[in-house]
């Protein structure tokens, strides 16, 4: 693991002063890596890891099974399985999710497959004992409304308050008010995706003023199209930019 990944982890945790909890990712596609990623950050005080699927390799299942299992018996602090086919060419299956109910310290899943009746499906299965989060901000109020228990968020990074607001409609009742906050934040969702994340929230970030860099190769500044279409949907949204 590389010392400024751990640099990042120890500065967070050090940073929020226990207010908020961190989720520190944690994940490698070499076993013995993620392990030894998740020891530092519960050492220097994290309160769960983050840990991806193993991407290149493509594992089996039963090779995903016992790769998150090893890490969360050898961690021993919380794991947040996170299942997203489309950056590592693996799909955990619901029936491979439904053996992490019996792992202990596997407490939660960022399912970002992006297919609703997988989504649900896992809900179904393991939702009495693992918390399943969205991983797709624009499928965040589909994936509660099937059950789902929250959202590991790319557009919090930008508009945090919105975000929380739907959800907190959502489970106080509101139904509808949660409904047009997600067809107000929906154009801006699909936004961040324009280019490859995380390349548009890093952009659309130092748009507001917050100065936060590029992306390091092998991912490129946002192209002038698709920041230009970024621009429109912020400014529709009703933020104002900086830049």
């Amino acid at each position: 693991m590389l010392f400024s990944h751990k640099n990042v982890i120890k500065i967070v945790v050090e940073a929020v002063k226990g207010r908020v909890q961190v989720i520190a990712g944690a994940g490698s596609n070499n076993t013995k890596e993620a392990i030894e990623a998740t020891r530092y950050a519960k050492e220097v005080g994290a309160n769960a890891v983050l840990i991806v699927s193993p991407y290149y390799n493509k594992p089996t299942q039963e090779g995903l099974y016992q790769h998150f299992k090893t890490i969360a018996e050898e961690g021993k602090i919380p794991v947040v399985v996170y299942n997203i086919q489309g950056r590592t060419g693996v799909n955990i299956a619901t029936a491979t999710m439904a053996r992490f109910k019996e792992v202990p310290y596997i407490e939660a899943i960022k399912e970002a497959s992006g297919n609703i009746n997988q989504i649900s499906d896992v809900i179904r299965v393991c939702g009495d004992k693992l918390d399943v989060l969205s991983g797709d901000d624009s499928l965040t109020l589909p994936l509660l409304v099937v059950g789902g228990k929250g959202i590991i968020s790319v557009i919090a990074n930008i508009i945090p308050k919105e975000l929380k607001e739907m959800c907190d409609k959502f489970f106080t009742g509101d139904l509808k008010g949660a409904l047009k906050l997600h067809q107000k934040l929906f154009p801006l969702c699909q936004a961040m995706f324009v280019e490859t994340n995380p390349i548009p929230v890093r952009e659309a970030m130092n748009l507001l003023g917050w100065d936060v860099g590029r992306s390091r190769l092998p991912l490129t500044p946002i192209g002038e199209k698709a920041k230009e279409k970024l621009k429109e949907e912020m400014i529709n949204f009703g933020l104002k930019l900086k830049g």
